[in-house]
């Protein structure tokens, strides 16, 4: 398939940095959508809101490949205000404009899942943010199977690696407290099996399916490692590409603790309701992508010595 333009919507995010790369190598024209203007080598910038339709229209030109990757506040009360606002502006605009498009998605919408989470995992959410990305996910899905869109849903389980030291969770709280000499830490479970997808793979994957016609208007989980880690076993890992004599034990942050580090902070008291998937086993399966691509998702040990490397040469 071939687009005038590839259009990442929501940049400056560890996925746009790993997408933008990839796209350009193929010698795409790579557009970063944001409010800022913000920048990447191998890109131009564009400057439009999300949540304003005539704004978005203004940067997607008529049969382009457009790239949903916004991220949100982690508030509930943002989410339910903006989510369904910037997906019926995406999907309007994609629509008139006859693009492609791809959406960036999480694993909120299944809920507590006895076992490997698939395409064919049903809906259930027990999460006000699960709630609202069942929503949007089920429009767009409605949308793609009437045939007034192409679209594609690309679901991650939570992500690590190069680029992900703002928003990636095993970044934040293993190799940057590893880096900083400190202990890791980990939320509710360290001992639980984890999926993890790398932030790499997503890059190099997106392009395969705005490039498969044949994947289009279906749900897809993007390539991820398995079987899955420990998060003890991540820190461990982890402390051997940084340099640490000994092995650490990762610091187990309960439901008592953040619930009172919560009345403090707002991202913090969001994380209560979503501790689900860190105490039950969070089982990725990504093996549909795998097959239909013949892709090898990066071992934990690679990805996880290309992230230390990643912070060390950001200094």
């Amino acid at each position: 398939m071939t687009f005038t333009k590839h259009i990442i919507l929501g940049a400056g995010g560890a996925i746009s940095r790993a997408l933008v790369p990839e796209l350009a190598a193929k010698g795409e024209k790579v557009v970063l959508v944001s409010r800022s203007g913000h920048e990447q080598q191998g890109s131009t910038a564009a400057r439009a809101d999300l949540s304003d339709c005539d704004q978005l229209a203004g940067v997607v030109p008529e049969g382009s490949a457009v790239y949903l990757l916004a991220g949100l506040p982690y508030d509930v009360r943002v989410w339910r205000d903006m989510w369904p606002r910037i997906m019926d502006n995406a999907i309007r605009v994609c629509r008139e404009k006859q693009s492609l498009l791809i959406f960036f998605d999480n694993v909120y919408m299944y809920g507590r899942v006895d076992g490997p989470m698939t395409e064919a995992t049903p809906n259930h959410p027990v999460s006000k943010k699960g709630e609202v990305r069942a929503k949007i996910a089920e429009h767009f899905m409605e949308e793609c199977a009437s045939g007034r869109i192409n679209g594609i849903i690309a679901r991650s389980a939570d992500f690590y690696g190069p680029g992900g030291a703002q928003t990636a969770v095993p970044n934040l709280l293993v190799v940057q407290k590893l880096i900083e000499g400190k202990r890791p830490q980990w939320l509710a479970r360290a001992d639980r099996p984890h999926s993890l997808t790398y932030t790499l793979d997503c890059g190099r994957a997106l392009p395969l399916l705005a490039a498969d016609e044949s994947s289009y208007n279906q749900v897809w989980h993007l390539p991820t490692a398995h079987p899955p880690i420990t998060m003890q076993r991540f820190a461990e890992i982890a402390a051997a590409a940084v340099g640490v004599a000994a092995s650490p034990k990762a610091s187990v942050l309960s439901r008592p603790m953040l619930a009172l580090a919560g009345l403090f902070d707002r991202t913090i008291k969001e994380l209560g309701e979503m501790l689900y998937q860190n105490e039950m086993d969070y089982v990725f399966d990504s093996s549909k992508f795998e097959k239909h691509f013949s892709f090898t998702p990066t071992p934990y040990e690679d990805g996880i010595a290309a992230t230390v490397a990643a912070y060390r040469e950001r200094g």
